[in-house]
């Protein structure tokens, strides 16, 4: 991989996570020798660590010094790459995907029975489609970091579902992003937020295995 790569491949995830801490009202990240920290204070969820190049050596060295229950690896590598190399304490959770998308204006088309909503708060722009009762049937949010749209909590609830609803917010945030300036979209999705995500033009940018650190 060239320098040239490499840097690309770090500003993506710089980016990422500097949207995150954005969305998520967290501590701006901490650089650290192996990548970068974000201190979550949450429980179960006290901090994380993002990796770029997630190593043996690096991975070594990060399980021997962190020893505090409830924290967090993001590392963006497939899960049998990195997983055999973690101590027995550290939890593997199901796959993730960093994905990006180049990002351009257009229009949605809401379904018949909902409206569109559109708010921006300290940095945080949310899309929400509501019923007639004002109730939230489907919703997604994204910060700006640099020329880079994090998109963030996309989410359809229950009894909305299977309506195309997903694909209206995921349009509406691109289209918002864009008209804000950004160029890029990026977000980590699960596997099935993968498969809608791909039918949207978004591909993968690189695997990313989280893991927790049990008491």
């Amino acid at each position: 991989m060239t320098e040239v790569l490499k840097t690309a491949y770090s500003a993506t995830v710089r980016a990422w996570v500097d949207g995150w801490v954005i969305s998520r009202n967290a501590p701006q990240p901490v650089r650290e020798p192996w990548g970068l920290r974000v201190d979550v204070g949450l429980p179960g969820h006290v901090a994380r660590h993002i990796v770029a190049r997630p190593t043996p050596e690096v991975l070594h060295r990060l399980t021997e010094t962190l020893t505090t229950p409830g924290t967090w690896l993001k590392l963006c590598a497939p899960a049998e790459a990195v997983a055999p190399l973690l101590p027995p304490r550290w939890a593997v959770q199901d796959p993730e995907f960093m994905m990006t998308v180049p990002l351009a204006r257009g229009i949605a088309q809401v379904p018949p029975g909902y409206t569109l909503a559109i708010t921006t708060r300290a940095g945080v722009t949310a899309a929400r489609l509501l019923t007639a009762a004002g109730e939230v049937a489907a919703r997604g949010q994204f910060a700006v970091a640099g020329t880079t749209a994090v998109v963030d909590k996309v989410e359809t609830a229950g009894g909305h579902r299977r309506r195309g609803l997903g694909t209206v917010v995921m349009k509406t945030i691109a289209s918002t992003a864009a008209s804000m300036g950004a160029r890029t979209g990026v977000l980590v999705a699960t596997a099935q937020g993968r498969s809608l995500y791909e039918t949207l033009g978004w591909s993968l940018h690189t695997p990313v295995t989280a893991a927790v650190l049990n008491g």
